[in-house]
């Protein structure tokens, strides 16, 4: 292939890299040439590629992409799970229900997994930059799971085009201009190589773009003369070219060659039954190539050249032809007539708000704002195209577009006076904004919003504090907490205001609120929606058990698994952490991570790993950990977001514990509280009190944390919770003189309560038992020992049982390692999926469950069974039993 020179072999050094390459370059330098060279070389080794090609008017059709690019394999969509099959289908418009995004990443995994089990696969996806936002999530879900795999992904995208879900992760091959020795070897390879001046003239005016050294090679051979160089960009020269061969075809051939250009699907176009007669010319031109009845064009370049070189009359006469021959396909149609509508037409824009209403249903909510934005556009009455831009933005949201949001709110307000409507829109702007990093800018503009419209718009002005205190409670600015507390005291008293001081201050007024909280559970239990609510509520307040709970009930009655992480959604990984269930923990985690990512949100991402982070520092996976919480602070500004900044660094601290680095660990700790002692987060930094003062005794720092502990009990008084409580008694005791330290450690232990922290409790516990030991207690220290170690066991927190085993040894216990110990040993992600094997999921289900693709989940099985001594699935069960019994 001509344009290849130079290329192939880096494609190839590339594509060894990793399972995904992006081809990233403009119009014209060998993208498309590339692909279809590795497709080609691929099938001819054997491998089943799969292709698809984006397309600017399917882009704003929710999963056509996708669709496109599994149409081949029907038998192998029918092979899934049932729940995956039904995602897929949900997802073309074949079934009922409203798709699960991350069920569908699950599906498209799992098929090219089980593909690959065959034979190699190759996905070729071109001008990505247009497939639809709904395809492209659900590819990047897929694609971040493809190491191991026999699956290679290759993706073709415009430069300066961001690519949702792949810019960050993905290693990218740049196609910039050949130099002069390249372009010359490809002109010599032409059929009528260029010679004297007008080669010359090519090599100048094609700039190196491989494309228009061809093109400009064959005008040269078929016209009088080149086009005129001037100042014209490179791809309108090469568009006049493609145009310039229209000139002469039969009428025949041009209404073709537009319908064609107008459809933009991969289905092929043009009159039903046009053959040799209307195609040749088109071919013989060089602006089409066939396959049997599928006629595409050459280039995007020609579609352009056909399509504009058409006057409006006739692009609209096609659009209409086109609408005609779709009336089973109403989404597409609306499309068509909308293209076709030459100004206002309240029908066409109620067609494409039909056409919202089913690509929302889909979950494609890209493709549902586009279509809103349009009908807005149609809609002859500036009271309902105002409407339908707030809907618009409403559907935006879950894009993590803010920019986009924030334009379509914007038009709106400057079609309507409606009150309600324009308060509609500010919140539908916040809702978004908040997620982002920019905090303190989101919160300015929220708060002013929610000033101007607290007198009118009450309730309004209320939503609109909630996004406000989400982000007072992401940066930590104590200065807005006071700005929430000055707006909150006109408004009405309800249960919005007060989910509003509990996150803006959970500990002021904590008595009040917690008598507020079984109020809010019943009325929560009659709208499940706001069961989250209740549950971030109940966190904030240190009620874990109580958040958990509704956590719990809002996944089982409302399905807590939207497009976009919820504002303050990592609250519900952190409750799970609390409450020792480490593996829901991560899978909510990944759920944040993938949908974040997804929608370019990075601060929700940096949340969810920090998480993460956490929970593999207690499993002993501290490089991970490192990682992990070393990313999410490249992910923020440390000054905007203090929360993401001090659970970083209380996962920095746990993962250098578990490694026994001590005085490592302290300083981690240590920043997660000001010079003189005030936390850096008013919410975030204290669960790190104990563990700060643990790692200082063991690095001679005793007297500085004891100072931040007094000034924390100080600081809080009588509003701390019965948890913290405990973590301040533990740190006293950590850092009392030898004969004071006891009751510290029984008051840590002393309220039942406590046992819903399991983890900050079995550690309380060890703490006690290594002082009864040293004061020769021995048999006293047994108790607490035993049930510190199954604590740990039951957890997978590996440094702690080594250190739980050391001292039960010294203290004349009997801890032989067990097949429970042995499960330990496992990494975190390898006793989740043995434990779920155990419980009789196949590797499909694990995978499912996990994100994972069946031949991950049999390849860590495989790891996993000589770690545990066992050489069958079918013993895990009783492995799995055995561990239980013994931490009960």
């Amino acid at each position: 292939m001509n344009e290849l020179i130079g290329r192939d072999a880096e494609l190839a050094r590339l594509a060894q890299a990793g399972p995904v390459l992006l081809l990233v370059g403009d119009v014209g330098t060998g993208k498309t040439a590339l692909l279809e060279h590795a497709a080609r070389q691929a099938a001819a080794g054997g491998a089943r590629v799969l292709r698809a090609e984006g397309s600017e008017s399917e882009s704003s059709l929710a999963f056509s992409g996708l669709h496109q690019l599994l149409r081949p394999v029907p038998d192998e969509v029918d092979g899934l799970p049932d729940r995956q099959r039904a995602a897929l289908r949900d997802a073309f418009g074949a079934g009922s229900a409203a798709p699960d995004p991350m069920l569908i990443g699950v599906a498209v995994l799992s098929l090219l997994s089980a593909l690959g089990e065959h034979r190699p696969v190759l996905v070729a996806l071109d001008d990505a930059q247009w497939f639809d936002r709904a395809s492209l999530d659900a590819l990047s879900f897929a694609a971040r799971r493809l190491a191991g795999e026999p699956v290679t992904m290759l993706i073709g995208v415009r430069g300066g085009d961001h690519l949702p879900g792949f810019g960050r992760h993905a290693p990218a091959l740049a196609l910039g201009p050949l130099d002069r020795p390249a372009a010359n070897r490809l002109l010599d390879l032409q059929p009528d190589s260029p010679t004297g001046h007008t080669r010359t003239r090519i090599l100048d005016q094609a700039g190196g773009n491989p494309l228009a050294l061809v093109e400009l090679t064959r005008a040269a051979t078929t016209a009088t003369r080149l086009p005129d160089a001037g100042p014209l960009p490179l791809t309108d020269r090469l568009e006049r070219i493609f145009a310039a061969r229209l000139d002469g075809l039969p009428a025949a051939t041009t209404r073709a060659l537009l319908l064609l250009a107008a459809t933009d699907s991969a289905e092929p176009a043009g009159p039903p039954h046009a053959g040799d007669v209307v195609w040749l010319p088109a071919e013989q031109a060089g602006l089409v190539r066939r396959n049997g009845l599928d006629v595409r064009f050459r280039h995007p370049l020609a579609r352009s050249a056909v399509y504009h070189a058409a006057s409006l009359d006739d692009r609209r006469e096609a659009h209409l032809a086109l609408a005609a021959m779709l009336r089973d396909e109403p989404d597409r149609r609306a499309w068509h007539l909308a293209a076709a509508s030459p100004g206002p037409d309240a029908a066409v824009s109620a067609e494409l708000e039909r056409t919202a209403t089913r690509a929302r249903r889909r979950g494609g909510h890209a493709a549902a704002a586009k279509a809103l934005q349009r009908a807005a556009e149609l809609a002859p009455r500036r009271e309902d195209s105002a409407r339908l831009l707030v809907e618009a933005a409403s559907a935006a949201v879950f894009t993590g577009d803010l920019a986009w949001v924030t334009k379509l709110t914007a038009e709106a307000r400057a079609r309507t006076d409606d009150a309600t409507l324009l308060a509609s829109a500010a919140v539908q702007a916040g809702r978004l904004a908040v997620l982002t990093g920019r905090h303190t800018a989101v919160f300015a503009s929220l708060a002013d919003a929610a000033e101007e419209l607290s007198v009118h718009q009450p309730a309004a002005a209320l939503d609109l504090l909630t996004g406000a205190a989400v982000v007072r409670f992401y940066s930590g600015l104590d200065s807005q907490r006071r700005r929430i507390q000055d707006l909150l005291r006109p408004l009405p008293e309800d249960t919005t205001q007060a989910w509003v001081r509990a996150v803006s201050d959970p500990f002021a007024g904590r008595a009040e609120l917690l008598r507020l909280l079984p109020k809010l559970t019943a009325e929560a239990r009659a709208k499940p929606e706001r069961l989250t609510a209740v549950g971030i509520m109940a966190w904030l307040l240190d009620e874990t058990p109580q958040a958990v709970n509704a956590f719990d009930e809002a996944v089982h009655r409302w399905e807590l698994q939207g497009p976009l992480p919820e504002g303050l959604g990592g609250a519900i990984a952190w409750a799970q952490v609390e409450r020792g269930r480490w593996g829901p923990a991560r899978e909510s985690c990944a759920r944040t991570i993938e949908a974040g990512r997804a929608a370019g949100l990075d601060h929700a991402v940096a949340c969810a790993i920090a998480v993460d982070a956490t929970v593999l520092a207690f499993q002993g996976d501290a490089a991970t950990a490192r990682a992990q919480a070393e990313e999410a602070l490249t992910l923020v500004d440390p000054l905007e977001s203090r929360s993401v900044r001090v659970y970083a660094r209380h996962a920095l601290g746990a993962a250098a514990v578990a490694e026994g680095a001590f005085g490592i660990a302290y300083d981690q700790l240590r920043m997660a509280f000001t010079a003189d002692g005030a936390p850096v987060h008013y919410h975030a930094s204290y669960p790190a009190l104990a563990d700060l003062a643990a790692a200082a005794v063991r690095c001679g720092r005793r007297a500085e944390a004891a100072a931040i502990i007094e000034r924390t009990a100080a600081d809080l008084a009588g509003n701390a919770s019965p948890r913290l409580h405990a973590l301040i008694s533990r740190a006293r005791g950590l850092l009392a003189d030898p004969g004071d330290a006891e009751p510290h450690f029984r008051a840590a232990l002393a309220d039942p309560v406590l046992e819903h922290w399991p983890f900050e409790r079995a550690q309380t516990l060890l703490d006690l038992a290594e002082w009864l030991r040293r004061r020769r207690r021995v048999a006293e220290a047994r108790g607490p020992l035993t049930e510190a170690l199954e604590t740990f066991l039951r957890l997978g927190a590996r440094p702690w049982i080594e250190r739980a085993r050391a001292e039960s040894r010294a203290a004349g216990l009997d801890v032989t390692a067990t097949a429970p110990d042995a499960l330990a040993e496992l990494s975190p992600q390898q006793q989740q999926i043995v434990r779920l094997a155990a419980g009789g999921l196949t590797n499909r289900e694990i995978g499912e469950k996990l994100f994972l693709s069946p031949r991950t989940v049999g390849s860590h099985l495989y790891r996993s069974f000589p770690k545990l001594g066992i050489t069958a699935r079918s013993q895990l069960r009783d492995l799995i039993e055995d561990s239980a019994s013994s931490t009960e």
